[in-house]
């Protein structure tokens, strides 16, 4: 896919900014939400709770510690008891990840595709907010990981700001976004996602028109596919070839996946087999770096306990209302009005107006 912002960082400089020890691995993220939280109740359920289980299960999981990075200057708890959970997933160029659906190796890191997911009182529905990648937006001034602080600018496009900031400032920009303080983070590796789909045995999906896409290698006709590991992560990367060819279309996407995705993990007889669903669980941990609340078998399983009641037929999804941009015609600004009535309804917990979400 290509990239047009020009924006590039080295290896180490995208490793320090992103607020994360060394790794044993590679690391990139990509979409998927609270499903690796749902991946662990139902595998553990199957699969037993041996104590090497366990202990390999948790070690597969990273951490990035949001609150230490932010302090208090943020926004308050919502009083209704409301989640709200900022979901990345980062592209990054290199490594196990360089070769994956049309990827380049040029060491970026980029919060490639952002979700605002949230749940309010109740756990019974949810909101899913897309924030297109190619969206400028103001960021405020942050402190990397490694101590280098980062001017506030009133126009950066978003994706850029995981390079040259880190997620915590990721996370920071958002809540001045929206009024609404992220109380979870969850990042998705991008060659992790690809494990887990195909440890799941696949992700059935329809798509209502064909997909012809040479630059994420994805080529579909209508109908239904049950696509494996390497498809579906062209499938959430495609963009050209679809609508428009801008992310605006690619966002449909990912959404449509995600949903087909949590409902195959509730669908009877999808995780019955111990193997397959300690497999699935593998796999989602590896993929998986959260805040430090999450970040533990315990955290993960207890938040998805919490939402058990959750359907994927109850999860709205929208897109955050943008307008094109007047200086440069390949960026979207948002559309303030509608964003503004947007965030008001989820801060007040109430349903998202009609004429926000169209």
């Amino acid at each position: 896919m290509a990239q047009t912002d020009g924006m590039s960082a080295a290896p180490e400089t995208a490793a320090a900014a992103s607020g994360r020890a060394p790794k044993r691995r590679r690391r990139g993220r990509r979409i998927l939400l609270i499903g690796g939280g749902v991946v662990l109740t139902l595998a553990l359920a199957a699969g037993g709770t041996g104590l090497w289980m366990y202990r390999h299960l948790e070690g597969n999981l990273d951490t990035v510690d949001i609150d230490k990075a932010l302090g208090e200057d943020r926004p308050a708890v919502l009083p209704t008891g409301a989640q709200d959970i900022l979901v990345l997933g980062s592209d990054s160029r290199s490594g196990d990840n360089g070769e994956l659906a049309g990827g380049d190796v040029g060491g970026t890191a980029r919060s490639d595709t952002a979700m605002l997911v949230h749940i309010p009182q109740g756990r019974a529905n949810a909101t899913v907010v897309s924030i297109p990648r190619d969206t400028m937006v103001a960021r405020p001034a942050c402190t990397t990981a490694a101590g280098k602080q980062v001017p506030a600018s009133p126009r950066v496009m978003f994706n850029s700001i995981y390079t040259t900031a880190g997620p915590a400032c990721v996370v920071k920009t958002v809540e001045s976004m929206t009024g609404l303080r992220m109380n979870h983070y969850v990042e998705i590796d991008f060659a992790g996602f690809k494990e887990l789909v195909d440890a799941m045995g696949g992700v059935e999906v329809t798509t209502d028109a064909p997909i012809d896409d040479k630059y994420s290698g994805l080529h579909l006709p209508a109908g239904t596919h049950t696509l494996d590991g390497t498809q579906a992560l062209a499938f959430v990367r495609t963009r050209h070839g679809i609508g428009d060819g801008s992310d605006l279309g690619r966002i449909g996407l990912q959404q449509k996946f995600l949903l087909s995705v949590l409902s195959q993990l509730q669908r009877k007889g999808t995780l019955s087999s111990p193997t397959k669903a300690y497999g699935v669980a593998n796999a989602a941990t590896k993929a998986l770096t959260t805040d430090t609340d999450l970040g533990s078998l315990n955290g993960l399983l207890d938040f998805a306990q919490s939402m058990k009641g959750l359907q994927p037929e109850r999860m709205k999804t929208v897109m955050l209302p943008v307008v094109a941009d007047r200086i440069d015609h390949n960026r979207v600004v948002a559309d303030e009005a509608r964003a503004q009535k947007l965030w008001q309804a989820l801060r007040e917990d109430k349903p998202v107006p009609a004429a926000v979400a169209g």
